[in-house]
């Protein structure tokens, strides 16, 4: 989440006022995660002059519609590009409309397989990150021990990468999953998930959560069930209450995304499509693991 700023001015492109561009930048729902992205956003276009933004953003994870509408928004507004973080697969259909209408199109954060319509996609690898997640439990993890599986929002391509990049980082220690749930990428269930999967496993090993808010969640019900130091957790985004797991002990570990370089990237490429310039159709924003140890350096 760091160096948005100089990522910013690194990629800084002059523009003209006859070469002004106003482009739409949609975000799933409001965590910190997402206000990074905005502000790498707003950081990028106050270093390129002629850059014009209109953000909009859905109320959750599985908020569908409101994303629907505020794609349809940004078309009726004269947008010459859409950079979105799809929140499923189904407003492809929106986007084709979009595309359609002529706006160039860049996803970011997870792709939509199969649809063809996009420009680039700029994202974490998210089988690779998960792996990162699965390495680090399979060196605190011996064969016999059991896992607890926090996913995000089934259906996902993204978040259940997420899961499968971990399950192939962890292959060759023969883990028994007790428990898997989805919870929206939600505290709450994220809490109530955890908490179901701890009763009925009173000898759990580890939780793996697949994203940031239910690895918080996670870390409540496992301090509110005594067994802090206890239970492995780990998790995926270094955000939303990570850091103060981290920091008090519960949780061991989590993969840190890069936000801000993913949407500077994301904008970068969309500028240059519309602009009649070649761009990578795949671009890796990367990712790291983050411990108490290294936390520092991704604050």
């Amino acid at each position: 989440m760091f160096a948005g700023a100089a990522f910013a001015l690194a990629t800084a492109m002059p523009a003209s006022a006859a070469d002004a561009v106003k482009i739409g930048f949609i975000t799933k729902f409001p965590v910190p995660f997402f206000a990074t992205m905005e502000n790498a956003a707003k950081e990028y276009a106050a270093a390129n002059p002629g850059i014009e933004l209109v953000f909009g953003q859905g109320t959750s994870a599985t908020d569908i519609e409101g994303q629907i509408a505020h794609i349809e928004s940004m078309v009726t507004q004269g947008v010459q590009g859409i950079a979105i973080t799809p929140v499923d697969p189904t407003v492809a259909a929106a986007l084709d409309k979009a595309v359609a209408a002529g706006v160039k199109v860049v996803l970011m954060d997870n792709n939509i397989p199969g649809w063809e319509g996009r420009t680039a996609l700029a994202t974490t690898d998210n089988f690779a990150a998960g792996k990162i997640a699965g390495g680090y439990l399979k060196s605190v993890l011996k064969s016999g021990d059991t896992l607890g599986i926090l996913e995000g929002v089934p259906g996902v391509p993204s978040l259940d990468d997420r899961v499968k990049g971990m399950q192939e980082g962890l292959a060759g220690v023969d883990v028994k999953i007790v428990g898997q749930g989805a919870t929206d990428c939600t505290e709450e269930k994220g809490i109530s998930v955890a908490e179901d999967i701890l009763t009925a496993n009173p000898d759990l090993k580890a939780i793996y959560a697949a994203c940031g808010p239910p690895a918080a969640g996670a870390a409540q019900a496992i301090k509110n069930a005594g067994k802090a130091g206890k239970v492995i957790l780990v998790g995926f985004d270094y955000c939303c209450g990570e850091a103060e797991a981290l920091e008090a002990g519960i949780e061991n570990a989590t993969v840190a995304q890069f936000p801000t370089k993913m949407a500077s990237l994301g904008v970068d490429a969309l500028v240059k499509a519309i602009k009649g310039e070649k761009v990578e159709s795949l671009i890796d924003s990367g990712a790291a693991l983050v411990t108490k140890d290294n936390m520092a350096e991704f604050n």
